[in-house]
């Protein structure tokens, strides 16, 4: 026989134990990826819960398919002789997949979470990213000892004379994990509240929280991200009691020239008693004379000013988008060198801030638009604009 085709049929005898374990190998990995993971897919796509529909979604059963050929080659060490580094490294593989997997496990379990109503009040993205650091770290500790060939117990026990760098290292997710405990059992931020941090530039609605940082969409559609840690170093302001009570809070003033406030003649107390809203005001008041057979400094004389916020009071509370259960009030405040200010203290009945924005603006355009009724003028300052 020619020499060199006996040695290419040796070196096919020889390696043909090592070409079955390859192709066995690859054929796990198909058998797994196109097999296996797809009747688990068309198995979960068939139930009612959309739950396992994110286990689909998430991929993650086609890690498996990767440690499927690993597996060959390590249960086939007894039919080929692998060398122990090899064998090592093909463990380490297995570890860094398995560890792939359990955190994309963890993600796919968030998502489910998120989907309950509870999760907007409880949020856990932080502590399972916590979780997944914690797998992620073991899991590199794990997959450096098999390739090397050293126990985990071993360099996990060094570890504790390194607890001070571990604790410099960590010093973030430590702080950030210990805030996000805080903010969960203290109920201060929920998904879905609108906060307010002048110092990082926020003011809108929070879209997560996760265990490093705080994503806030502000009103002008940015995005914010901010430390979670941030939230319990400095303080914040969250608008959810204005919005689970059911008001939002008009206070706002009208500034009165105070050289146009005068008392009421009995020709304007008759013109203002056309006024449905202060007719009954009027009556009670003028039936309060002190004497009333004595001279007129001794009888109930009204002023322009009172009878306006009596007005302003009435018309409030007879405006169908103030809230009836919350505070009302119209109080003169100071006067200033500006006039004397008249301020509305109500609240709308809805909280939606364009609607807000709406019933106030329709409010102080009113009561702009009837001031001079009163005889009274709105202080303003002159322009120094002449007029032609």
């Amino acid at each position: 026989m020619n020499p060199y085709l006996k040695r290419v049929m040796d070196f096919f005898l020889e390696s043909s134990e090592y070409v079955a374990v390859i192709f066995v190998a690859i054929l796990s990995y198909f058998i797994v990826k196109k097999v296996i993971v797809r009747y688990i897919h068309k198995y979960f796509e068939k139930t009612e819960n959309n739950y396992d529909d994110m286990l689909i979604e998430s991929n993650i059963f086609s890690q498996l398919a990767f440690i499927a050929p690993a597996l060959v080659f390590i249960y086939s060490s007894d039919i080929i002789s692998l060398p122990k580094h090899v064998t090592q490294i093909i463990s380490a593989y297995i570890a860094v997949n398995i560890t792939i997997f359990i955190v994309r496990l963890l993600t796919v379990i968030i998502n489910i979470y998120n989907t309950f109503e509870v999760s907007a009040r409880r949020p856990i993205k932080g502590y399972i990213q916590m979780i997944q650091v914690a797998v992620g770290f073991l899991g590199v500790i794990i997959s450096v000892c098999m390739v090397i060939g050293k126990s985990p117990l071993g360099i996990l026990s060094g570890l504790g004379a390194m607890t001070a760098l571990l604790m410099l290292i960590f010093k973030d997710t430590i702080m950030s994990f210990i805030a996000g405990v805080q903010i969960m059992f203290n109920d201060l931020v929920h998904k879905g509240d609108w906060i307010e941090m002048p110092a990082f530039g926020v003011d809108g609605v929070v879209q997560d929280i996760a265990l490093y940082t705080i994503k806030v969409e502000n009103f002008d559609k940015t995005i914010v991200t901010v430390p979670t840690s941030k939230l319990i170093e400095s303080s914040f302001k969250n608008w959810r009691g204005m919005q689970e009570s059911g008001g939002r809070r008009i206070k706002r003033t009208i500034t009165i020239d105070q050289s146009s406030i005068r008392f009421l003649t009995p020709r304007d107390i008759e013109k203002l008693k056309s006024f449905s809203l202060i007719k009954d005001y009027l009556d009670s008041k003028l039936n309060e004379d002190i004497d009333p057979t004595g001279t007129d400094i001794n009888k109930r004389r009204l002023t322009n000013i009172g009878t306006f916020r009596a007005y302003i009071k009435s018309y409030l509370e007879h405006n169908k988008n103030i809230h009836k259960g919350m505070t009302l009030l119209v109080r003169q405040m100071p006067p200033s060198p500006d006039g004397l200010p008249i301020e509305i203290y109500a609240f709308v009945c809805d909280t939606d801030w364009g609607f807000y924005e709406d019933v106030q603006a329709d409010i102080f355009d009113h009561l702009t638009a009837i001031t001079p009724e009163f005889n009274l003028r709105i202080y303003q300052h002159i322009s120094d604009k002449i007029q032609l």
